[in-house]
């Protein structure tokens, strides 16, 4: 009889097993602001991202690295970018040994004491994807995301290209086979990089779980868009940045997003009010965020193209989606009206920094200050959604926990059942996980304690210690501090008034630094 049962009964114990083992697909854009999506608060139309944010929870408080590669390298490794190599820039195909001095920290490119998501992922039966931006090392083939445990991909090795054609070293790959720059003129690496993506999966031979990692260069410079999306921002951007940022903030207090008593940062110092440019240069202006939003809808049009085929062909509630930025607005080199000659705005054959320039940025990163690269909550804080109805509690609401990109390893190996090794390939002793699972917040349970979270790139420090961070410059003598809780826009240094925790703080910087490769930052 209990033979008789347990045989009627395994069918369901092996779909129970298999259901357990959810498809992934992480999505990552690229140089956005915080407020740019319509669920933090932004103008521009993301109805498909807002749908996963509908069925799913929303962080308030995520961070990622401040950089474009140190950002993908903690996000594939689970690790500090120092300690896996990346503490500044990666190889760049047209600048072999530009910010990149040979010290274990700031080689460039992924060690082999780290593992990635796709080689943990892969060895608990996962077929593994990646299209899009790599930036994580490329000018030897060891270094390639096939050689770094991905099954398939399609997309860039470097950190910018053109949207239109791309070519040369900044030129498109498929697998390990360089491909010709495509002569379509309707190409559009967004569209290009979701139906790769799309394809890889369709091609599966089995019924085993997935991880797409999908990894958008937009809205990264260059300005490049289909002349019908821009269509639809043309006039919407002529109010300027002072009311655009006015009406984010609006919606950001109402949806419960911000917290009214924080104020908003002060418009940079570097840019006047939007009613002192003239007529001329507003217009100008305003057509480059329209570029920008187009780049921006595009990215959403094709967040609608996976939930469409996971919707249709029945994957999408045993798929766990996360979308997320790599760092904040960028206003890098920018000046108040954008860099780079107008003309060059939807050149093919440019891949450089033509942007939206330095007011557009601002406003991207409502209600904060300051950009990409530092670690103000303009440059390190990110929009993050986590898609997964089945294990989400309170789905369409926020949470206020805190979480960082090296949650995502430890967050993934748990929901998929993956071991985490010590060694990998009988090669290296590999890192133990740095970040905490975030599956108790998303399961509205207790989350997993973390006293501490560090940043540092390019000279600029910074430590958090629950509700307090602290900032400065590696050759600074005094902190900044800031209450979090109280002022997440950072306007009131109260550093004066705390010497102790900021001791306390610059003391355990200094321990995560020595352990983490900060130092030494180059070969003398």
């Amino acid at each position: 009889m209990y033979l008789r049962l347990i045989l009627f009964l395994l069918p369901y114990f092996i779909f129970a097993q298999k259901s357990e083992k959810p498809n992934i697909v992480v999505i990552m854009v690229d140089d956005m602001g915080f407020s740019d999506i319509g669920c933090y608060g932004g103008e521009i139309p993301t109805p498909n991202i807002d749908k996963l944010a509908k069925n799913g929870l929303r962080f308030k408080q995520f961070y990622n690295t401040g950089r474009c590669c140190p950002t993908r390298a903690s996000l594939l490794t689970g690790q500090y970018p120092h300690k896996v190599g990346i503490g500044l820039m990666a190889e760049d195909p047209e600048k072999p040994d530009a910010m990149h001095w040979g010290t274990h920290g700031y080689q460039g490119f992924l060690n082999r004491n780290c593992v990635t998501l796709a080689e943990v992922l892969k060895t608990n039966g996962y077929h593994t994807y990646m299209t899009g931006k790599w930036h994580v090392g490329m000018n030897e083939k060891e270094k390639w995301p096939l050689q770094r445990g991905f099954d398939h991909y399609y997309g860039i090795l470097a950190g910018a290209t053109s949207y239109l054609k791309p070519q040369g070293g900044r030129g498109l790959w498929l697998d390990n086979t360089k491909m010709a720059a495509p002569e379509d003129p309707n190409y559009y690496t967004t569209d290009a990089f979701t139906d790769y993506g799309l394809k890889f999966i369709k091609e599966q031979k089995d019924e085993n779980p997935f991880f797409l990692y999908l990894a958008y260069n937009a809205p990264h410079w260059p300005l490049q868009a289909k002349a019908e999306d821009i269509e639809k921002f043309k006039n919407l951007y002529a109010v300027g940045w002072d009311e655009i940022r006015k009406n984010r903030l609006g919606r950001q207090i109402e949806m419960g997003l911000i917290d009214k008593n924080w104020g908003f940062s002060e418009r940079d110092s570097r840019v006047r009010a939007w009613k002192n440019l003239s007529v001329a240069e507003q217009d100008a202006v305003a057509y480059r965020m329209a570029v920008y939003a187009a780049q921006v809808y595009a990215v959403d049009y094709n967040v609608g193209k996976v939930l469409d085929y996971l919707e249709t062909s029945g994957k999408l509630d045993n798929t766990m989606i996360i979308f997320l930025a790599d760092n904040g607005a960028c206003a890098e080199n920018y000046d108040e009206l954008g860099s780079k000659d107008a003309s060059l705005i939807n050149d093919p054959d440019f891949s450089g920094a033509v942007s939206y320039g330095i007011g557009w940025a601002n406003a991207s990163n409502t209600p904060f200050f300051e950009y990409k690269v530092k670690p103000y909550e303009g440059g390190i804080a990110t929009p993050m959604i986590v898609h997964y109805p089945k294990h989400i509690k309170n789905t369409g609401k926020f949470t206020n926990e805190i979480g960082h990109l090296i949650d995502l390893m430890p967050t993934l190996v748990e929901v998929s059942g993956a071991k985490y090794p010590l060694t990998f390939h009988g090669e290296s002793s590999i890192y133990p996980m740095a970040g905490k699972s975030l599956l108790p917040i998303l399961n509205g349970g207790k989350p997993n304690k973390r006293e501490y979270l560090f940043w540092e790139h390019q000279d600029y420090c910074a430590v958090r210690k629950g509700d307090y961070k602290a900032i400065k410059k590696i050759k600074d003598i005094e902190w900044q501090l800031f209450d979090l809780k109280n002022d997440r826009t950072e306007r009131n240094n109260i550093a004066s008034e705390n010497g102790n925790l900021v001791k306390e703080m610059e003391a355990k910087w200094h321990e995560w630094a020595l352990e983490n490769n900060v130092f030494p930052k180059r070969m003398e």
